[in-house]
């Protein structure tokens, strides 16, 4: 009983809406568990969909980075997505809308994941809630500017983790 009586009053102090965390999923695969080849490099290649919910107050953009951390070269860069409208809150399969930046397969949009067989690979899709409705970039943007961009203007981050192996 004591637990929730504290429970309570950390909701009070905080508000209720501040409780509610800030989330990021997909129809196709589970956080950690296994990307459909589908989407990869050995399927269609097409973005999976994803949705969002609970943003942060006052967002006015959001920027999506997908990554791989476990690339033999270090983190490799598969998609960018920004200046999404504060109003959005998923992208679609296969999505070509808004601005998309250049992968480090060197070509504007999305690039599945490819790694070398062996071991399962993690990629991130991270999820940015900005202050700013726009970067100021054109299309084909690479990852270090939408970085640097977006640095000083992140309210909240929400991400899904999914698994590749070939």
């Amino acid at each position: 009983m004591r637990i929730f009586s504290v429970l309570l009053l950390v909701l009070a102090t905080i508000g209720m809406n501040e409780a509610i965390a800030f989330e990021l999923y997909s129809k196709d695969f589970t956080n950690g568990g296994y990307i459909p080849p589908k989407f990869t490099c050995i399927g269609e290649d097409i973005s999976p969909e994803l949705r969002w919910t609970n943003p942060p107050k006052d967002t006015k953009s959001f920027v999506l980075i997908v990554e791989d951390l476990d690339a033999p070269g270090g983190v490799f860069y598969h998609w960018s997505v920004y200046d999404i409208p504060p109003t959005v809150h998923e992208l679609k399969e296969g999505t070509k809308e808004y601005k998309q930046g250049l992968n480090d397969f060197g070509n504007i949009g999305y690039g599945g994941p490819c790694p070398p067989p062996g071991k399962p690979h993690r990629y991130y899709f991270n999820l940015y809630a900005l202050n700013i409705s726009s970067l100021g970039l054109k299309e084909g943007a690479n990852i270090k500017a939408i970085q640097e961009k977006i640095r000083s203007h992140i309210l909240g981050s929400a991400f899904l983790f999914g698994l590749f192996k070939r």
